[in-house]
């Protein structure tokens, strides 16, 4: 089974249409999240471990189909994200963006469900069309670069068993999103910690 699993990986890896492929994940995972378009980038940077594909030549269609498709994504919000505002995500999404500005979607690349939610926010707000994509560009070179590179190096473990090397970068992408998770997690404990609402009142006279 991990033969037959192995060779069809291999033969898809090989594929001259692969980078389109890439491309084409990663820009529809801008708009449409559930598309495996990290998995994908990591899986290519295991093989390219082996020689093939070019390693380069994956993040850079990763991060430009990650680019074109935040900007689609932005697009969306501007034409009709009022309808959005009132959910979960785009709250969360436009009190980040008014703490941090555009760092947020640098963070929010890095964040499940973070990064549609911040790019339609940003649109919806009319966040200044350069200065989008200024941070834009930051953020989808830093996660083409980090989802080909996490793959890179589970493929150079495991070169003879790319399988086990598949496994070790997803495995580091997992972990990696925990972590980022688990430190927003603190971040909001310790907000409502220090709230005003915990904060003892004033009884002078």
């Amino acid at each position: 089974m991990s033969h037959t699993v192995l060779e069809f990986l291999q033969q898809v890896m090989s594929s001259p249409w692969l980078y389109l492929a890439l491309f084409a994940l990663s820009l529809l995972d801008g708009f449409f999240p559930i598309v495996p378009a990290e998995t994908s980038v990591i899986t290519a940077g295991v093989f390219a471990a082996t020689g093939e594909p070019n390693l380069a030549l994956v993040i850079v269609v990763a991060a430009a189909g990650a680019f074109a498709g935040d900007h689609i994504s932005y697009l969306l919000g501007l034409k009709g994200g009022g309808r959005l505002r009132g959910r979960k995500a785009m709250v969360w999404a436009h009190g980040a963006l008014a703490e941090r500005g555009g760092l947020v979607l640098v963070v929010a690349r890095y964040i499940p469900g973070g990064r549609t939610a911040t790019t339609l926010t940003m649109g919806a707000v009319r966040y200044p069309r350069r200065s989008f994509a200024f941070f834009d560009a930051i953020a989808a070179i830093s996660w083409g670069l980090y989802s080909g590179l996490i793959g890179f190096f589970g493929g150079m473990a495991f070169e003879r068993d790319p399988l086990k090397g598949l496994l070790l970068g997803l495995g580091l992408a997992v972990g990696v999103t925990a972590a980022v998770e688990l430190v927003r997690w603190l971040r909001r404990r310790r907000a409502i910690g220090v709230s005003p609402a915990r904060l003892p009142s004033d009884t002078s006279v």
